[in-house]
């Protein structure tokens, strides 16, 4: 791939991330690899970060085998408090909730995930043909961006999730479409400042292809920024997940969903049953702070690189 010297250039400084930055030069212009290493050496919160994607993404592969009790088979103990034998308490059904916190990420975290990755590929892409294509059709598609993006979020996916169905694919789809525009954005003001560039110039001139030139050498120096915010998409993607479940528009239950534990406690902290939507709250608090620590990494490195 040919890049331009420079093409990625310095923007400035990375951002602190963690106290143990506070006072010490900046990163060397050194590889990726080499300033991720840097990064993770000087960051305690990073690696923090790190810690908790790690135990998410862990927990969305073996969570359901490591569950204490029966995770859809309601034990004859309702809404105890957390105990040696039922670890976080159990809910008002009788699910042991340690279980099912544990179990959550299979459905969260796979939702987040898949929804991330479609709308990353497809507002790439969009991204690409929309900032080197320029013209009406661009500024078309960058309108109905504006559509989706001027809707209240939960609003628009409640009626979407409504009118096609609540089950794992529409809640996928419906996420994807929300974040489309994000990375559409960010490719597409990459794209427009790169196609002026000397290489793309260059690359006419030997009588490369304009797709050509776009694909290998535009996309690959424009996608910087947009990989750098695919954690945090995740991190919103698993908040909205448990948001619509939580007003009843996501998964179902007995589904153990992290929303889903969250609401079905949530008259109960008003007696003193707090347990029942504590633990799950947390869980989803400290993946998401996680995975919002890792864009944030990933965005310093990506901006630092040469």
């Amino acid at each position: 791939m040919s890049v331009e010297p420079g093409e990625y250039g310095a923007v400035g400084d990375a951002a602190d991330m963690g106290g143990e930055r506070s006072g010490d030069a900046p990163l060397p212009p050194a590889g990726m690899g080499a300033q991720v290493k840097e990064l993770l050496r000087r960051s305690w919160l990073v690696r923090i970060g790190l810690f908790l994607v790690a135990v998410a993404v862990l927990l969305a592969i073996v969570g359901p085998y490591l569950a204490r009790f029966p995770l859809e088979e309601a034990t004859p103990n309702a809404n105890l408090p957390p105990s040696t034998t039922y670890w976080f308490g159990t809910d008002p059904n009788g699910f042991d909730v340690f279980s099912r916190v544990l179990a959550a990420p299979r459905i969260d975290v796979a939702i987040a995930l898949v929804a991330t990755a479609i709308a990353f590929f497809i507002g790439s892409a969009i991204g690409l043909l929309t900032g080197y294509y320029r013209g009406w059709p661009g500024e078309f598609v960058m309108r109905i961006a504006d559509l989706i993006q001027s809707f209240p979020l939960y609003v628009l996916a409640i009626i979407i999730v409504v009118l096609t169905g609540r089950n794992f694919q529409n809640i996928v789809l419906v996420i994807a479409l929300l974040n489309i525009p994000i990375y559409v954005r960010l490719v597409r003001s990459q794209v427009l400042s790169l196609r002026e560039r000397t290489f793309v110039e260059a690359g006419k001139a030997a009588g490369t292809t304009d797709l050509n030139i776009a694909v290998r050498h535009v996309l690959p120096n424009g996608l910087s920024p947009a990989l750098a915010q695919v954690p945090i998409t995740i991190g919103f993607a698993i908040l909205i997940t448990a948001g619509l479940s939580f007003i009843g528009a996501g998964v179902r239950p007995p589904t153990p969903e992290w929303g889903v534990m969250v609401a079905s406690g949530a008259e109960s902290i008003i007696i003193g049953e707090w347990w029942i939507s504590f633990f799950p709250g947390v869980a989803i608090s400290l993946t998401v702070f996680g995975f919002a620590v890792v864009g944030e990494a990933l965005r310093a490195v990506f901006l630092r690189e040469v």
